[in-house]
């Protein structure tokens, strides 16, 4: 049994994800849920011969040296795979994350019309955030994929590691992965703006100097497309002010103020029938109310403005769990595990 047999597998079963680990068969995710292959279990040795076999021998040195490794894996003219390798007591294990070849479009995402807006905005800064393997990467790859059929411009994105595959269209795209073209995200961001982009995409922005040199590029003219590991529209600012030492957050809460287009929180969630998942989203705006609200650091009145906010696009994910449960893509079990305001949910 080789790996590609089982991504193919993996493909025609319309899976998210492989898993590897010892003595267990590999493991299907559909639809949120696991799913034991008929395979049969792995020891020790079998799973690192399979793993080792789809390594170069510049990669088998380097999770030897970190005990970690990150890397895209392309089977030829089917979805590409985000890997990751790691130990779990003392074995070899993977994690496969499929990506489709095909970048879908925002409609066919089910994402709210206002996010085609942020992506036409000519510069700031545009968050997408939620919990990992929510579908972050994919909205991002759908603005770009919309950037690249309308506007001339040069797009660099910096990634760990690349998933979505571009083909210029009307721009030009350059796709820069962390660790085998720049050390990091913090590198990358810090030369991007002598590379003359009109947009920057940073996979991922993890820590102070990343999240900084992205407001400077944001204010800076560029449009910046991102993604954070936060819950919640109000939750990613104070994220963002809470990364920088007190005596430089008020000069924080000014440029992202000044900056800010708007944060896009998502969750998948699994369908009402049991297959398939339907996204959830909530949309902030940067409206003047709410620059103002980000200036006084008044962050917990941001909900209160999305809520009567609607004209501009913006809804909070309640209203959007809300809209899935009365038109019964997702079970009312479902959308309470997620709301926020269980009461005021009940009352809606």
């Amino acid at each position: 049994m080789e790996i590609r047999e089982l991504l193919v597998e993996c493909i025609e079963k319309g899976a998210s994800d492989l898993h590897f680990t010892e003595n267990e068969p590999p493991i299907l995710r559909i639809d949120g849920k696991l799913f034991r292959t008929t395979a049969s279990a792995l020891n020790k040795q079998d799973l690192k011969k399979m793993i080792y076999a789809i390594l170069t021998s510049q990669q088998k040195e380097m999770f030897e040296k970190d005990l970690e490794l990150d890397f895209s894996f392309a089977l030829p003219g089917l979805d590409r795979f985000r890997v990751n390798i790691h130990i779990q007591k003392s074995s070899v294990e993977a994690a496969f994350r499929r990506v489709p070849l095909e970048i879908p479009t925002i409609e066919g995402l089910g994402l709210p019309p206002i996010i085609t807006e942020l992506a036409r905005r000519p510069n700031g800064l545009v968050l997408v955030t939620g919990p990992t393997g929510m579908g972050k990467t994919t909205t991002l790859a759908t603005m770009v994929n919309l950037i690249n059929n309308e506007r001339e411009c040069l797009i660099l994105s910096i990634e760990d590691p690349i998933e979505f595959i571009y083909t210029n269209k009307k721009s030009i795209i350059k796709q820069r992965e962390v660790y085998s073209d720049t050390h990091s995200f913090a590198d990358a961001l810090r030369h991007a703006l002598r590379q003359d982009p009109n947009v920057i995409v940073v996979g991922e922005m993890r820590d102070l100097e990343t999240i900084s040199t992205a407001l400077t590029a944001a204010e800076t003219g560029h449009l910046v497309l991102a993604t954070l590991h936060t819950p919640d529209a109000p939750q990613t600012i104070e994220r963002i002010i809470d990364v920088f030492p007190p005596f430089q957050q008020q000069q924080v809460k000014l440029q992202l103020a000044n900056c800010l287009q708007g944060v896009v929180s998502q969750l998948l969630l699994s369908h009402a029938s049991g297959k398939g998942r339907v996204l959830a989203t909530e949309v902030m705006i940067a409206t003047s109310g709410i620059r103002n609200l980000i200036r006084e650091q008044e962050i917990e009145q941001i909900p209160t403005l999305m809520q009567t906010g609607s004209q501009y696009g913006m809804h909070t994910m309640d209203k959007s769990l809300k809209e899935l449960t009365q038109n019964g893509s997702i079970s009312l079990d479902v959308a309470l595990s997620k709301v926020k305001n269980v009461e005021e949910f009940k009352q809606l």
